[in-house]
C-alpha cells in the first residue's frame, strides 16, 4: 500500500473571542536554538547595618547601647561572687577533653588567690591546644558555684600578654540581629563616629535652659563611658546624656508636627458658612432629634462648625467614651457641609459599624430630604453602580461605607467633608486616599498644590472619630498636629455597667444568669475570641458555644418558641447579608441571645441588651474589653458585664481585668492601658511615625515632652535652620506619617 500522506503538524491556540488553528513550527524553525530566559538581576547585597536600619553615620551614632560590660578592672579569683560578671586574668594549669558521648572541654586556671574552672560544652578541637598549660588567659564571664569551687560556663576568653593594658572605657552591648556580631557593630559604630561632624546645632541658651550636655560629649558618654560614670544612671536612662537623647528625639517629633500644622495652614479648603435660618438643615435636624445635646456635644459641634467656616482644611479628632454621642456630632457637621452645597463621606472599618451609621444617619437625615448612598465590598453590581453614579453626580449628599469608599472607581462631584470613624483602625495611606477624593470637581489626584484648572486644590475638611480616648501625653506626642475635641461625659440616662469577674469553673452559674435574663425578656451578648476550634489555642469557640447555649436555653421560651429561634450566631466569616439579618433580628428582639466574635466591638447599638458575657476575657486588651462592655448599658435598665477567664492568669491579664472591674471611665482605662502596654498597640496603624520613638518613654518623660513642644515652637520662630538640621538628623525622610 502506498504510504499515507502525512498531515501537517498543528498546534491549537485558544484566543479570546475566536478559535484558530496555527501550523506548527517547521523542522527548520524547530532546529533553531531556543531562546534562553534572561537571568533575573540579583538583589543588591544588604549590609549588616542596613538590616538594622543603619544607613548614615548619624543612624550609627544614634544606635545606642542596651547595656555595658565593665572590662576595665581585674578581679581576683578569690573575690569572685556568684552571679556577678567579672574579668579574671589567670594561667592555665589543666586543659583536657573529658566525657563520653557528650564531650566537655575543662580548663583550670589559677592566679595568686585561687583556682577557677572553665567549662565548654561546645568547642573546636584546637581549643585544647590554644588553652594549653602555662598560657595566660584573660577571661570574662559570670561565675557560679560548682562541685570543686567557682566555675564559669562558656566564658569569653583570649590568650593575653602579661603587659596587656586594660580597657579604659566600658564595653557597649548594642541591639543586634541574627548573624550580626557585637564586634562588627562596635567597629562600624566607632568608624561612623570618627567620620561624624558632631558639631552642636542647637543653641547654647536652649541647652543651658534644659540643663543638657552638648551632642559630642553625649555620644562619648553613651557609646564609651568611663568607669567613673554611675552605671545605674546609664541603665535606667536618667543620666544627663540620656536626657539629651530623649529630648532631641521628642524635639524632632514636635518640630515635625509643628511643620505639618504650618503646611496645612497653606492648604485650601472650601469654607462652609453655617446657615443661620430656621430652614437650615442643621436647625431642622436639631428640632427632630429625640434628645437634647449635652454641653460637651454642644461645645464639640461649635468647634467643628468654626473649623468648617475657615478656608483652611479642618484636621480634627473627635474623641469620646463608648456611647458618648459622637455620631450625632458628626451628623451635625455633615448638615453644615450639605447646607453649603457640598458632599460628605463617612468611612468606618467594618460592615457592622458602617451599617449602624447608615441606619442612624438615614433615619435622621432622609426625612429632611438628604439622599444617602451606601458603599461596601459585598454589593450587587446594580446597587454599587447606582451608588457610584449618585456620588459622582452629586445626587447623594452623604456617602456612608467601609474601605470601599476609597476605591479608585469612587468619584465625588464636590466632596467637602470626610469623616473617618475608629480612625486608629485605618492606616495612613487609607486616610490619605479618602482626602484625595476631594479637590475641585472631585479630582483629588492632581499634582500637589494645583488642580487641572491651574487653581489651588481645595482639600476636604477631615474629621476623625475615636471611641478609644487618647491619654494627654500620647495626644501631644502623636496627635500634636491635630485639633482635638473631647466629649468627656456620657449623656444622661445611661446606667452604669456592673462588672464582675468569674473563673471558667463557675461557667454554669453564668449560664444560669443568662437563662434568667432571657426568660425575663432581656437580651444578652456572649462574646467568644474564635469562630472555630483552634489546634493551637485551647479556647472555647463561637460555634461550639452557640450549640451549647442553644441546648441550655431549650424549653425556657414561650409556647412555640424554641431555643433555635432565640439564639443567634454572628462572626466575621458570615456573608454580609446574613450578618445584617442577624443584627436586624437581634435589634428587634426576635433573637434574645447573640453569640458573637469581636465583630460587635464597635457600632452595635441595642439599648434593650443588658448583659455582656466575654469568654476568655484574659485574651483581650483593656481597650477592647471596654469597647465590648460598651455594647450594654445603652438604655435605662441596669446592665452588667461578666468576664470569664481561664486560670492561671498572667500578671498583665490580672491587672487588665482588675482595671476594668474597678472603673467604667474610658479616659481612666486608656491611661491604665498606656501604663500596662505602652503606646504602640493603643494607636493601631495610624502612627507608623511612633516607631521613631526609640528612646523616650511617654509614661516617664512627660516633662521632657512639654519642654520639647515649647522648644520646637521657639526654634521654628527664631532659628529655622537649626530646626531643619535637627529634623534631618533624627527623622530624615520619615515624615510622611504626619500627613494623615
Amino acid at each position: 500500500m502506498p504510504p499515507r500522506p502525512r498531515r501537517p503538524a498543528v498546534a491549537a491556540v485558544t484566543l479570546t473571542g475566536a478559535s484558530e488553528v496555527v501550523p506548527a513550527a517547521s523542522p527548520a524553525s524547530r532546529s533553531k536554538p531556543k531562546r534562553q530566559p534572561q537571568p533575573k538581576p540579583k538583589p543588591e547585597p544588604t549590609s549588616p547595618g542596613e538590616r538594622l536600619g543603619l544607613r548614615s553615620d548619624w543612624d550609627h551614632a544614634l544606635h545606642l547601647p542596651l547595656h555595658y560590660i565593665d572590662e576595665t578592672r581585674l578581679t581576683a579569683v578569690a573575690a569572685l561572687r556568684e552571679g556577678h560578671a567579672a574579668v579574671v586574668q589567670a594561667r592555665v594549669v589543666l586543659a583536657e577533653v573529658a566525657g563520653g558521648v557528650r564531650k566537655l572541654l575543662r580548663v583550670q586556671v589559677e592566679d595568686a588567690s585561687g583556682q577557677l574552672e572553665l567549662r565548654f560544652f561546645h568547642f573546636y578541637a584546637n581549643w585544647a591546644r590554644q588553652y594549653a598549660v602555662g598560657k595566660l588567659l584573660r577571661i570574662r564571664g559570670e561565675p557560679r558555684a560548682g562541685l570543686f569551687g567557682m566555675e564559669m560556663v562558656h566564658p569569653t576568653c583570649h590568650v593575653a600578654r602579661a603587659d596587656e593594658p586594660m580597657p579604659e572605657r566600658l564595653t557597649p552591648v548594642y541591639p543586634a540581629a541574627a548573624g550580626i556580631s557585637q564586634a562588627w557593630l562596635r567597629k562600624a559604630i566607632a568608624s561612623a563616629r570618627a567620620r561624624l561632624d558632631a558639631h552642636e546645632w542647637l543653641p547654647a541658651a536652649l541647652l543651658a535652659q534644659q540643663q543638657l550636655p552638648d551632642i559630642a560629649s553625649t555620644l562619648d558618654v553613651l557609646h564609651a563611658p568611663t568607669p567613673e560614670v554611675p552605671l545605674a544612671t546609664l541603665q535606667d536612662r536618667s543620666h544627663p546624656a540620656w536626657q539629651r537623647v530623649k529630648f532631641d528625639e521628642l524635639l524632632a517629633q514636635q518640630l515635625a508636627q509643628q511643620q505639618a500644622r504650618a503646611r496645612r495652614a497653606t492648604q485650601r479648603a472650601w469654607p462652609m458658612a453655617a446657615q443661620r435660618g430656621s430652614q437650615s438643615l442643621t436647625r431642622r435636624l436639631l428640632q427632630v432629634l429625640p434628645f437634647a445635646l449635652t454641653p460637651d456635644q454642644q461645645a464639640c459641634v461649635a468647634e467643628i462648625a468654626a473649623d468648617l467656616e475657615r478656608e483652611h482644611p479642618m484636621h480634627r479628632l473627635l474623641q469620646g467614651d463608648v456611647g458618648s454621642g459622637k455620631t450625632v456630632v458628626a451628623a451635625l457637621a455633615a448638615t453644615q457641609a450639605i447646607d453649603a452645597g457640598f458632599q460628605c463621606a463617612l468611612m468606618a472599618p467594618t460592615d457592622i459599624l458602617a451599617s449602624q451609621h447608615l441606619r442612624k444617619l438615614a433615619d435622621w437625615l432622609a426625612p429632611l430630604g438628604v439622599q444617602v448612598a451606601w458603599l461596601r465590598g459585598a454589593q450587587s453590581r446594580r446597587e454599587r453602580d447606582a451608588a457610584l453614579a449618585a456620588a459622582a453626580s452629586g445626587a447623594s449628599q452623604l456617602v456612608v461605607g467601609t474601605h470601599a469608599v476609597i476605591q479608585d472607581k469612587v468619584r465625588f462631584a464636590r466632596l467637602g467633608l470626610a469623616i473617618v470613624d475608629e480612625q486608629h483602625r485605618f492606616g495612613v495611606a487609607q486616610r490619605l486616599s479618602l482626602r484625595a477624593k476631594g479637590g475641585e470637581g472631585g479630582e483629588g489626584t492632581q499634582a500637589p498644590g494645583t488642580a487641572r484648572t491651574g487653581q489651588p486644590v481645595r482639600e476636604p475638611h477631615l474629621l476623625m472619630m475615636s471611641a478609644t480616648p487618647i491619654p494627654r501625653t500620647l495626644a501631644m506626642a502623636v496627635f500634636g498636629d491635630l485639633d482635638v475635641s473631647t466629649i468627656a461625659h456620657l449623656p444622661p440616662g445611661r446606667s452604669p455597667v456592673q462588672t464582675r469577674v468569674f473563673s471558667d469553673a463557675r461557667r454554669d452559674a453564668v449560664i444560669a444568669r443568662v437563662r434568667e435574663l432571657v426568660a425575663a425578656g432581656r437580651q444578652v451578648y456572649w462574646v467568644c475570641p474564635l469562630v472555630e476550634d483552634s489546634e493551637v489555642l485551647d479556647l472555647r469557640n463561637a460555634e461550639a458555644t452557640y450549640a451549647e447555649l442553644q441546648a441550655a436555653l431549650s424549653g425556657d421560651g414561650a409556647p412555640g418558641e424554641g431555643a433555635h429561634s432565640r439564639v443567634g450566631l454572628l462572626h466575621g466569616r458570615m456573608p454580609a447579608a446574613q450578618k445584617a439579618q442577624v443584627m436586624a433580628d437581634f435589634a428587634c428582639a426576635r433573637l434574645r441571645l447573640l453569640v458573637a466574635t469581636t465583630v460587635i466591638e464597635v457600632g452595635v447599638d441595642v439599648p434593650a441588651a443588658t448583659l455582656m458575657v466575654i469568654e476568655h476575657a484574659e485574651r483581650f486588651g483593656l481597650s477592647q474589653l471596654h469597647q465590648l462592655r460598651g455594647r450594654v448599658g445603652r438604655g435605662a435598665e441596669a446592665s452588667e458585664c461578666l468576664l470569664l477567664f481561664s486560670a492561671p492568669l498572667s500578671e498583665l491579664a490580672r491587672a487588665r481585668l482588675q482595671a476594668l472591674r474597678d472603673s467604667g471611665d474610658g479616659f481612666v482605662l486608656a491611661q491604665r492601658d498606656l501604663e500596662l502596654r505602652g503606646p504602640g498597640e493603643l494607636l493601631g496603624q495610624r502612627q507608623s511615625g511612633l516607631q521613631a520613638l526609640r528612646h523616650a518613654d511617654l509614661q516617664t518623660d512627660t516633662d521632657l515632652l512639654d519642654a520639647a513642644r515649647e522648644a520646637a515652637i521657639w526654634l521654628l520662630r527664631h532659628d529655622p535652620s537649626a530646626a531643619q538640621q535637627h529634623l534631618q538628623r533624627w527623622l530624615g525622610g520619615r515624615l510622611d506619617w504626619l500627613a494623615a
